[in-house]
C-alpha cells in the first residue's frame, strides 16, 4: 500500500533550515527511487511530501521518528521546529475523513476547568490536580470529580463569562473550514463541560461535540457532574461510534489530544496526534505537532495547497 513522508516546518523556519532536513531524512529513509519531495507552501509553513509504494507505513514512520528525533540530538533543528510523520494511502486517499479533537489545550488554549475554578479561588489547586491527571498519574474520572466539587455553589452566570474568555488555538478555525471544505467529518469530545462547548461547537459548526454535564441546581453550580463522564475508554467510544456512522473505517480517522485522557482514541484512530503533548501521549502517537498551529494536521493529510 502506498504510504506518504511529510515534512511540516514551523512557521516561518528558514528555507535553508527545511531542505537541510528534507536532505538529511531523503539520504537516512529507504526510500525508492521514484520518491521525490514537493514542496508547499501552508500559510507561512513549508510542507514537503514524498509518496512511496509497496512499503510498510508503521515501520517507516517508527523509522521517520528515530531519525528525526537523531537529528534534533545532534542540535541541528529542535523538536519545535518541524514535524515528521507517515501517512497511509488508506487516510489521504480516503474519501471521506472523520478527524476527532481533544478540546481542552487542544481546539482551545485554556483548561476550562481552571478558567471555572478561578471565579471560586481555586485555579492553583485545580490546576495542579489538572496536570497530574494529564500526565497520567491520576485517574481521570475520579480527579474530574475532586475538581468539579471546588465549584460548589458558583452561580451559573460564570459560565458565559467563560465562554466569553475562551481562546482557540492558533490555526483551529483554519482546520475546521479546511477539512469541511474537503467533505470530511470534524468533531470534538471532552472531559470538559458539554454547558462550554455548545456555543463553541455552533461556532465552528462542528458534526459531533460531546462533553460532560455540570450539576445546576436553582441557579447555582452543584458541585457534581451529570451522566457518564467522558474519560479515555469514552473518547475512544465516540471515536469508533461516529466513524461507524458516517461509514468510515477506522483506517481513515485522526484522533488528536495533549493528554493521557487522550491516548486510547489517539491509539484507535488512523492517525493519531500529539498536539503539544505530555509525554505519555507523544510517545503513543503516530504524529506530533510541538509548535502552536492546529492546521498542521490538515497539512498532514490533505493537498489544498495554493497552486
Amino acid at each position: 500500500m502506498a504510504s506518504t513522508l511529510t515534512l511540516v516546518s514551523r512557521p516561518a523556519l528558514p528555507r535553508e533550515s527545511f531542505d537541510s532536513l528534507i536532505d538529511h531524512l531523503g539520504n537516512a529513509m529507504p526510500l525508492s527511487p521514484e520518491a521525490t519531495f514537493n514542496v508547499q507552501q501552508s500559510a507561512e509553513r513549508l510542507v514537503a511530501k514524498a509518496r512511496f509504494e509497496n512499503a510498510d507505513s508503521t515501520a517507516l514512520r517508527v523509522k521517520a521518528q528515530e531519525i528525526f528525533d537523531a537529528y534534533i540530538a545532534s542540535g541541528a533543528i529542535k523538536a519545535s521546529d518541524a514535524c515528521v510523520t507517515v501517512v497511509d494511502s488508506a487516510l489521504t486517499d480516503a474519501p471521506r475523513v472523520l478527524l476527532l479533537m481533544d478540546v481542552d489545550s487542544t481546539l482551545i488554549k485554556q483548561e476550562v476547568i481552571e478558567l471555572l475554578a478561578a471565579h471560586a479561588g481555586r485555579e492553583e489547586e485545580v490546576a495542579a490536580v489538572t496536570e497530574a491527571a494529564m500526565r497520567g498519574e491520576l485517574d481521570f474520572a475520579q480527579s474530574l470529580i475532586q475538581r468539579v466539587a471546588t465549584l460548589k455553589d458558583l452561580p451559573d452566570t460564570v459560565l458565559s463569562e467563560v465562554i466569553a474568555r475562551v481562546v482557540y488555538s492558533d490555526g483551529a478555525r483554519e482546520l475546521v473550514q479546511r477539512f469541511h471544505a474537503a467533505g470530511h467529518i470534524v468533531g470534538v469530545v471532552s472531559g470538559g463541560f458539554q454547558q462550554i462547548l455548545d456555543p463553541l461547537a455552533a461556532e465552528l459548526k462542528l458534526d459531533h461535540a460531546l462533553a460532560n454535564n455540570l450539576g445546576i441546581k436553582a441557579g447555582l453550580l452543584d458541585g457534581t457532574v451529570h451522566g457518564q463522564i467522558v474519560d479515555r475508554a469514552m473518547k475512544e467510544k465516540m471515536l469508533r461510534a461516529w466513524a461507524a456512522e458516517h461509514g468510515i473505517g477506522m483506517e481513515a480517522t485522526i484522533a488528536a489530544g495533549d493528554g493521557a485522557n487522550d491516548l486510547d482514541m489517539v491509539s484507535a484512530a488512523g492517525l493519531g496526534v500529539a498536539f503539544n503533548a505530555k509525554p505519555a501521549l507523544r510517545e503513543q502517537a503516530g504524529a506530533r505537532i510541538d509548535f502552536s498551529r492546529l492546521d498542521v494536521i490538515a497539512d498532514l493529510v490533505l493537498n489544498d495547497f495554493e497552486a
